[in-house]
């Protein structure tokens, strides 16, 4: 039986603890239901929303999925949770945090999940990285490039550490 498999893009951050760490264990237990493809830079970068927090630790992934886009979100929960993020304020401090920017051209709306990500093209910190690994991957809802995203907004704040 042939299994079908998606192509997502995933972004992870982290600011609490060793960040470093914390970046590298998601990505253990990501590829326990994906194939990574692509894994771009870290980068460090500033706090977005609740600013009185450490910087964070970014990179984007890519890979192919067995999973779907729910049960994909549900297996990110509970690597958050087994990494020690806690139910917390919006933009709160945290030693992960996983996104799904893109799910193969997927779009969906729901109110605990939307793909593709719906901040996605106004922060530097996904679209640097992002651009990084595939730039010419279509954001479906605007049908432009992560490359053509990035040149519409500041890249400041963002910085290549690795």
């Amino acid at each position: 039986m042939q299994v079908t498999s998606y192509t997502v893009y995933l972004s992870l951050g982290s600011n609490l603890g060793d960040r470093r760490g914390n970046l590298t264990a998601a990505l253990q237990r990501l590829r326990e239901v994906m194939e990574l493809h692509s894994i771009s830079s870290v980068y460090e970068t500033e706090p977005v929303g609740y600013l009185d927090q450490p910087y964070f630790l970014n990179l984007v992934c890519c890979g192919k999925t067995w999973l779907s886009a729910e049960e994909l979100l549900q297996y990110i929960k509970s690597i958050e949770g087994a990494l020690g993020r806690k139910s917390s304020f919006r933009n709160a401090p945290r030693p992960i945090d996983i996104d799904i920017l893109l799910y193969e051209d997927l779009r969906l709306q729901q109110e605990h999940l939307a793909i593709p990500h719906p901040r996605m093209a106004e922060r530097a910190f996904v679209l640097i990285p992002l651009v990084e690994i595939s730039p010419h991957v279509v954001d479906p809802v605007s049908g432009r490039t992560a490359e053509e995203l990035l040149s519409t907004i500041s890249q400041e704040g963002v910085k290549k550490i690795v």
